[in-house]
């Protein structure tokens, strides 16, 4: 099983790169990645959580597997408060707010079709925690105090 990088891992801070070609490489990166998420029992991981730093995401919040490639926020609308917790965080979970409402469009890495799901409550939080991953954004840097405590520990460790 693939394994989920923590934080300070630098892979966790990279924008990652768009893919170009979906070949069976990425389609067993995704299928690896699912087996990650369900054997540590998350609802959704992106590729730089396991050392990847490209653009694929693969999620489930029980009604079935997503895998997206290069996949983009469309639209959003209203606002929704969620704690969310982080495979890359253990034991943190902040009460985040974002969008209720979100429109996605990525790329199927199996059958390599364009797909775009619109998501509401847990499904929209989860695209758009991922998507943030992807741009090396994660949930506690919507925090001011977490970003005071970030600075003053890498200040500790130089």
């Amino acid at each position: 099983m693939l394994k989920i990088r923590k934080y300070p891992d630098p892979v966790l801070r990279e924008k990652c790169q768009e893919i170009k070609i979906i070949d069976r490489r990425i389609q067993k990166l995704a299928k690896e990645m699912l087996k990650a998420m369900y054997g540590n029992k998350g609802v959704g991981l992106a590729a730089p959580q396991v050392g990847k730093a490209v653009r694929l995401i693969v999620l489930d919040i029980g009604k079935g597997p997503i895998a997206l490639v290069n996949p983009k926020i469309l639209a959003k609308k209203g606002v929704s408060f969620l704690t969310e917790g982080c495979l890359s965080l253990p034991g943190v979970s902040v009460t985040m707010k974002r969008a209720f409402w979100v429109k996605v469009e990525g790329i199927d890495p199996w059958t390599k079709k364009k797909k775009q799901y619109t998501a509401t409550g847990l499904l929209s939080h989860d695209f758009q925690h991922e998507i943030d991953h992807l741009n090396g954004i994660l949930i506690i840097d919507y925090k001011k105090w977490w970003k005071k405590l970030l600075r003053f520990f890498q200040e500790k460790i130089r």
